[in-house]
């Protein structure tokens, strides 16, 4: 078995026509945030905790920002690709844990619709927590939203 963490911030974008995906839901009458992609910080947190737990780099490695070929991906997709290499390294995915930092949105509502879309992509549970930083930095501003991701995965034998 082994253990990865992941974390991921974005800045909320002033674009008030983009839409704020989270753990691949997308969270109706929010701000989007920015992001070379669809800027899901939830799902970024999940991919780059199973790419540390087979230590095969992280996300800006396999989607770096600067390749405009991919300006606009997915979320999913990258998942989708993360997961590959989690399976072709031998590993399959035990449980997922997530802490979205952010004052706004509330997601409580929203919880479990993106427990069960993350539990559906990975194949495994996935659970989720939410807090806020109680006014302090630039979180606490409402000018970004933060995810960290801790996951265990086992070897397929």
């Amino acid at each position: 078995m082994r253990i990865g963490n992941g974390f991921d911030i974005h800045r909320f974008s002033d674009d008030d026509q983009r839409p704020l995906w989270l753990g691949l839901t997308q969270i109706p009458g929010a701000r989007g945030l920015q992001g070379h992609s669809d800027a899901d910080t939830v799902t970024h947190a999940v991919i780059d905790a199973l790419l540390g737990a087979t230590g095969q780099g992280d996300i800006g490695q396999h989607f770096p920002d600067s390749d405009p070929a991919i300006g606009g991906i997915s979320s999913r997709s990258m998942l989708q690709h993360a997961l590959e290499v989690v399976h072709n390294t031998g590993y399959r995915v035990v449980n997922v844990d997530v802490t979205v930092i952010a004052e706004t949105p509330r997601l409580a509502p929203f919880r479990e619709e993106i427990c069960r879309a993350l539990s559906e992509a990975v194949g495994a549970p996935v659970s989720l927590k939410a807090t806020t930083m109680e006014g302090l930095g630039p979180i606490g501003a409402r000018e970004a939203l933060a995810a960290l991701a801790v996951c265990l995965v086992e070897e397929i034998s």
